[in-house]
């Protein structure tokens, strides 16, 4: 069953994406309109585009605690940037340094991009978790060699939430000369993130993970480190890193979703984690057997993994149209697979296939977190919701 167009749907898959918030909108608005240079241009349209592409630069700066705003590339998303990350910084260091050192639960477009690094003569090495999802960073030291040139751990995993220990991780990665990239675009929007504490030399983020335009992101590179060889050729934009045109208005757009956060982030995060608290105490009530996946301590605070043992996960789905919720598992070439961060973390098969995630976001409600426990504990017992 599908909902109806009139009826309200209870949105709580924040980690898939995140609504626009209407004041990132309204910053975006002139330059989809009237404003509609190309901030390469020499004359006035052109330089208004471009003093709001260096206006953007500089909130994301700030954000993110960077210090020069050549540090900051704007790219399509973080997929485009870890590729930038990984592929760029391996082929800055070909015929000298060919090992790449990542995680089992990377996002697939870190995990894509060292496959196909492996193809042309890269070595690769897959780091295992914990059953809390979580890498351990003796392992990252015992796994470096002289020939290693990259570390990429992802700060915040999507599914379960887990958020990894990226300062201790650092802290091995600079005393062996090594590199350390992580992907960040599940965290930038609900926690703290500062490059300089974290100690991380590359850093991938989307806009549309935290109330962006989708179609934007950046990639932060380090000011005095190696720099990526570019994976988009043509014109000179982005430091050289990479080429075509500017998205003028989904930049201006990250740059404002950017500033909100700096101030509102904390006080957003601690709402939503009375929230998930709030449901995950009304799911526990109910559900003897409820398991919940990854860290409850080292956690993002919207995300909740909770395993229903004995559940089908998309049948469940099918009986919940007024929740937009996502499964634990993943479908490939219409086989469905469990989900490689699952069956990481050592969760069965069976037990991956009856996971939901449910993630809040700004807009969640607590009317909202009560009627989802209530519509999900029905369907648990075999009843409709609708």
């Amino acid at each position: 069953m599908t909902a109806t167009a009139d009826q309200h749907v209870i949105y709580l898959d924040y980690q898939a994406t995140t609504p626009l918030d209407s004041r990132v909108l309204d910053a975006m608005l002139p330059y989809l309109t009237s404003a509609f240079g190309n901030p390469a241009s020499p004359h006035a349209p052109g330089h208004r585009a471009a003093e709001a592409v260096r206006t953007a630069r500089r909130q994301v700066r700030d954000l993110i605690g960077a210090n020069s705003d050549t540090e900051i590339v704007f790219t399509s998303g973080a997929t485009e940037a870890d590729h930038l990350a990984l592929a760029g910084i391996a082929h800055a260091f070909t015929g000298r340094r060919r090992h790449i050192i990542t995680t089992a639960i990377e996002h697939k477009a870190v995990l894509s991009t060292c496959r196909h690094l492996q193809g042309i003569g890269f070595d690769v090495t897959v780091l295992p978790v914990d059953c809390e999802g979580l890498v351990d960073p003796a392992d990252v030291a015992a796994a470096i060699t002289p020939a290693t040139v990259l570390v990429s751990v992802m700060h915040a995993n999507s599914e379960i939430g887990t958020i990894q220990p990226l300062a201790e991780i650092s802290a091995i990665t600079r005393d062996c000369g090594v590199l350390l990239h992580t992907d960040a675009a599940q965290t930038l929007g609900s926690v703290r993130f500062d490059v300089d504490e974290l100690g991380v030399d590359l850093a991938s983020f989307s806009g549309h993970k935290f109330y962006g335009p989708k179609g934007v992101g950046a990639l932060y590179v380090r000011r005095g480190s190696v720099r990526p060889v570019p994976q988009i050729l043509g014109g000179g934009q982005e430091h050289g890193l990479r080429a075509g045109t500017l998205n003028v208005p989904g930049i201006v757009g990250l740059g404002a979703a950017a500033a909100l956060l700096v101030h509102q982030r904390d006080d957003d995060a601690r709402r939503i984690l009375t929230l998930r608290n709030r449901l995950l105490g009304q799911l526990h009530d109910t559900v003897a057997d409820l398991r919940v996946n990854g860290s409850l301590t080292r956690r993002l605070p919207g995300n909740l993994s909770v395993t229903f043992p004995g559940a089908d996960a998309d049948q469940l789905l099918e009986r919940l149209p007024g929740l937009a919720l996502s499964t634990g598992s993943a479908c490939n070439t219409g086989q469905a697979e469990p989900s490689h961060v699952l069956t990481a973390i050592g969760i069965t098969r069976a037990d991956a296939r009856a996971t939901l995630r449910i993630s809040l976001g700004r807009p969640t409600t607590e009317h909202e977190v009560d009627t989802t426990a209530r519509t999900l504990l029905l369907a648990l017992r075999g009843g409709d919701s609708h």
